[in-house]
């Protein structure tokens, strides 16, 4: 939905869109439309190039397409879906450093260690899988 509506937005005044949105958080969440977040939306909305809302738009795409394609390699079961969801889920931990280098903070510290549990709970998993079947398929060849 994010990607569509960056195609949509492609020919429309941002800067109306965003007081529009402000206007709307001010009624629903009291958020103050002089607020330094109201400040920080307007900014960043002014540094929104047509070019800049293409390039998120597809890219917002292009992960969501891969998000779907291993969706439905799991609820298939597939095995290349679960390489590929270990694959995807270790490309984050290097962004996740990169971030926790920048600006450190106990939260990044606990979505790193999670997700590293995570990439190693499942890199044993599926090695195991993989041993398993190996040593069947060997028992299976004995018989």
């Amino acid at each position: 939905m994010v990607g569509i509506a960056g195609f949509a937005l492609r020919h429309r005044d941002l800067n109306t869109i965003a007081e529009h949105l402000l206007r709307l958080l001010n009624k629903l969440f009291h958020i103050s439309p002089d607020g330094h977040f109201a400040r920080a939306l307007l900014h960043m909305v002014s540094r929104i190039t047509p070019k800049s809302l293409w390039v998120f738009a597809l890219v917002v795409l292009a992960y969501t397409t891969i998000r779907f394609v291993e969706a439905g390699g799991l609820w298939l079961a597939k095995e290349w879906a679960e390489w590929f969801a270990l694959v995807s889920g270790a490309f984050y931990v290097p962004i996740e450093i990169w971030e926790l280098v920048r600006h450190p903070t106990w939260f990044k510290w606990v979505i790193l260690t999670v997700n590293v549990l995570i990439v190693v709970y499942m890199a044993w998993f599926l090695m195991d899988s993989h041993r398993k079947k190996r040593e069947a398929k060997q028992t299976g060849a004995a018989s």
